[in-house]
């Protein structure tokens, strides 16, 4: 064989090597093939992986936008604080959540009961008949004073009584007069022993004349018995309890000859005040025309 014929049969040989045209072209393609297959499969899968990263990363906030919603009364402690003291953890700020226990309300602070106000005073006002002898002892177990036995100026008062009748003048002379229509008797008196029935009082004439009395409240209801009276005039009794309020007046009178009367009045005002009454001559009706007293006894 010659060198051309030898070259020749080579060419005319099927190649079959990795360069052949006829069998390496097709597996070239598949190589491909396979190649993107896999890229495209790796960057899918790499696609679902930044997608589920995303959604991890969206979860976690939106874990922080909404509260858990709890079935147990337990407080939870904020993530990255369990462990803290509890002073740490009231410190501890957490953006979108809301307490999910409010602490409790600090106890009131225990206030002095303010003192119960006394009641308003109270006064009330009677008239009756003087009964012919008036017994002071009895009518007065806690104080009682009679004018006009001793004098004018002078009272008798009762032994080892409270003292808180008060006699706090008037205007007019005081004149006395032993010619009353009823009797006074005692047995406590000083400085007169006792009594079994005078007739002698105190009167004051002219307009505007009269007399002015006390008596000291306790807080309790107290009644006192004014046993006075008046001649030709009409006279008026004011009666009203010290640092204000309403005043209750009454009224008598007889144009012609005397008149007396026992005037009860009950009243309850705070320890330290002071009934008030004043016996005045509103208006005379004749010559000295006048008004008197008699005797004022507490009980």
């Amino acid at each position: 064989m010659t060198e051309v014929e030898g070259v020749v049969g080579q060419e005319d040989r099927p190649r079959t090597g990795p360069g052949s045209h006829r069998h390496g072209l097709p597996r070239t393609r598949s190589a491909l093939r396979r190649l993107r297959r896999r890229r495209r499969l790796m960057l899918e899968g790499l696609a679902a992986f930044l997608c589920l990263a995303a959604l991890a990363v969206y979860l976690g906030v939106e874990r922080h936008d909404t509260p858990r919603e709890e079935h147990a009364g337990v407080p939870v402690a904020p993530p990255g604080r369990v462990g803290l003291p509890n002073e740490a953890d009231d410190k501890v700020v957490n953006p979108g959540l809301r307490p999910r226990q409010r602490p409790p309300s600090p106890s009131p602070t225990p206030s002095t009961p303010s003192p119960t106000p006394a009641p308003p005073p109270t006064v009330t006002v009677a008239r009756a008949e003087v009964p012919a002898t008036v017994d002071l002892t009895a009518a007065g177990p806690t104080d009682w004073v009679h004018w006009g036995l001793t004098g004018a100026d002078r009272t008798v008062r009762k032994r080892g009584g409270s003292g808180e009748i008060r006699d706090e003048g008037g205007r007019g002379r005081r004149e006395s007069f032993s010619n009353n229509p009823e009797a006074y008797a005692w047995r406590d008196g000083n400085p007169v022993a006792s009594s079994s029935g005078t007739m002698s009082g105190v009167y004051t004439c002219n307009r505007g004349s009269g007399f002015n009395l006390a008596v000291a409240a306790d807080g309790h209801q107290r009644t006192v018995r004014l046993y006075a009276g008046l001649w030709m005039a009409r006279g008026r009794l004011d009666v009203r309890v010290s640092g204000g309020g309403p005043v209750t007046t009454l009224r008598m009178e007889d144009p012609h000859t005397a008149l007396t009367t026992e005037f009860t009045v009950r009243f309850r005002a705070p320890r330290g005040a002071k009934l008030l009454l004043s016996w005045t001559v509103e208006e005379s009706l004749g010559d000295c025309g006048n008004v008197s007293l008699q005797a004022v006894a507490l009980r």
